[in-house]
């Protein structure tokens, strides 16, 4: 896959849940709003789409089926990381069969690896396939950075690992990751409030949350960065700053999941615990939000 195929917009991909299991009608019915809002790709089975409480059947089955939909339209970055190395060989491996077209892969959680830890995660990950591989370094769930030097090795070592989902909440990890790497190296945000940022430093897009309830704003912001049009993505950043960080206001998906059902895009907003519902006050400003959002 040619690399500049990861420039963009791509939707880290809700997964539904209805009566305690997926919910693969929701799931065809979000795709079909991706694919018609111009969106650049799909990540199916991050961490916003609830890996770590999905079955690796289900994982698996939510992979296969959005790439059946998506039949080759866009790319489909396949979430297979996790925190035992085995398990994300076996994620990816499959996924890898069922025709993803890249892998989004979360730095291992809880474990705390070191950097060396780390490269030899992320190495047996490579070896496994010579598809696009996009690290994910996101410190406050997994109390780990990837570091720039560690990147900067991996990339070196293997040239298909050739992009980085940047979530640790600074502009000075991209500058830093850009100039210690090629050109060819695509940084992503992976924070809907600093994408604009994070793109005037040279990042190349967003794997965005936000996307899920607002695909065509995201991508038109996107877009216009990409052109260098940064007026233009500034009045939509702005004018939508507040909702990128209400949608926090709760752990992720939570927030998202709620407004995408009130809106109707979902027919519910089940999250499996230990995630929870929002709380009753957060429950009225999501209501708010809703109430005044035009999709």
């Amino acid at each position: 896959m040619d690399k500049k195929l990861l420039y963009g917009a791509h939707t880290a991909l809700v997964t539904p849940m209805k009566d305690g299991a997926v919910s693969y009608t929701d799931l065809g019915n979000l795709l079909d709003r991706q694919l018609a809002s111009g969106i650049s790709g799909v990540v199916p089975c991050g961490t916003t789409g609830e890996s770590p409480t999905l079955s690796h059947g289900e994982h698996l089955k939510v992979i296969s089926e959005t790439i059946d939909q998506v039949e080759g339209r866009i790319p489909v970055i396949a979430g297979t990381g996790a925190n035992s190395t085995e398990e994300a060989i076996h994620l990816t491996e499959e996924a890898d069969k069922a025709g993803a077209d890249g892998f989004l892969l979360v730095a291992p959680y809880y474990n705390k690896p070191s950097q060396q830890g780390l490269m030899a995660h992320f190495g047996a990950l490579a070896e496994r396939t010579e598809k696009p591989i996009v690290l994910y370094s996101i410190p406050s769930r997994c109390g780990i950075e990837i570091s720039t030097s560690t990147v900067a090795r991996l990339h070196e070592k293997y040239p298909h690992v050739c992009a980085l989902k940047e979530a640790g909440g600074r502009s000075a990890k991209v500058s830093e990751t850009l100039c210690e790497l090629s050109d060819d190296f695509v940084v992503l945000s992976g924070d809907d409030g600093l994408t604009l940022p994070f793109m005037a430093c040279g990042a190349k897009g967003v794997i965005s949350v936000a996307s899920n309830l607002i695909p065509s704003v995201v991508v038109e912001m996107v877009g216009h960065a990409l052109g260098s049009e940064y007026e233009s993505a500034r009045g939509i950043h702005l004018a939508n700053y507040k909702l990128f960080n209400d949608l926090f206001c709760e752990p992720n998906p939570v927030p998202v999941k709620t407004l995408m059902q009130l809106k109707g895009l979902i027919s519910s907003a089940q999250v499996r615990l230990p995630l929870t519902t929002p709380s009753s006050s957060n429950s009225e400003l999501l209501g708010k939000i809703a109430d005044n959002l035009s999709l």
